[in-house]
Formats: structure tokens, sequence, C-alpha cells
């Protein structure tokens, strides 16, 4: 392999590309979390996922934002001592909790969601409506994918 063969332009690397959106689209959307409700991108997240699955246990929110497991814990202690969720033991398994959005929590994230899916909108909007549909089967499917990848 010659040098030129195994240098790595990160500008057209995807998986760099895809990094590189993300924390744009993350950053600028968490400003306004962080501004006006004192959020990081993490609790923003955790109170997303529990605002669509009420009662998910930190394994379950840690899976569904592929956020390590002690960040979750970190990031719902901060949200428990800010009272914006509540925690409950599972009565079947005391080691296991449940934990949901209080009233305060369901408040703010009544407040965030009308400005994520606003901002959502902006973002795609440089898009017509087939281009957002293809973009969005192809994430899917780019993720899909991803999980079945070993190395």
């Amino acid at each position: 392999m010659t040098k030129q063969q195994s240098l790595l332009t990160l500008e057209k690397y995807m998986p760099y590309r895809l990094s590189i959106v993300s924390n744009k689209v993350s950053s600028i959307v968490a400003q306004t979390y962080k501004d006006k409700f004192a959020l990081s991108i993490t609790e923003w997240r955790i109170m997303a996922v529990l605002g669509e699955y009420p009662g998910a246990s930190a394994d379950e929110i840690s899976q569904k934002t592929q956020i390590e497991k002690s960040l979750i814990s970190r990031a719902i202690s901060h949200l428990l001592k800010r009272k914006l969720v509540e925690r409950k033991l599972a009565k079947d398994d005391k080691r296991r909790s449940h934990i949901s959005l209080s009233q305060t929590g369901y408040e703010v994230y009544s407040e965030i969601v009308p400005l994520s899916l606003q901002y959502e909108r902006a973002l795609l909007d440089c898009l017509s409506d087939d281009e957002q549909a293809a973009l969005s089967k192809i994430i899917e499917r780019l993720y899909a994918h991803a999980q079945k990848l070993e190395f």
C-alpha cells in the first residue's frame, strides 16, 4: 500500500462527516436547551426518551440514546436533584428503577419539543420532501447495518 492509498481524507470520510453534522446540529439545538432550561445534551436526550417512554430504566435510556450508562446515571442524578424526573423502584426487582418525567419535567419537555421540531424543519428546509424521505430511509438503513457490523 502506498502512502497515498493509506491517506485518510477526513472531509470525505463518511463516519467523520456524519459525526460533524451530528455535532453541529446537536450543539445548535443544545444551546437553546442550555440557555433557556439549563440542560445538557445528555439531560435533554434522557427527557426526550422519557417523554416517549415513561417509566424507562436507565439501561433502556442508555440503549435508546446510545449514551454510555455512567453518563446516563450522572445525568439522571442531576435531573432528580432538579426535580425534573422521578424514580420508582421496580416491584419485581429492587435493583431496577423506573424513571419518568415529573410534572415540572413534563412542562419543560412540552416547551422544548416545539422548539426541537421547529429546528428540525428549518434544518431540513434545504431538502425537497422526496429528499427528506430518502435521507430518512438512508439513515435508517445505515443504522440497521451498523448494528450488524463487527470488527
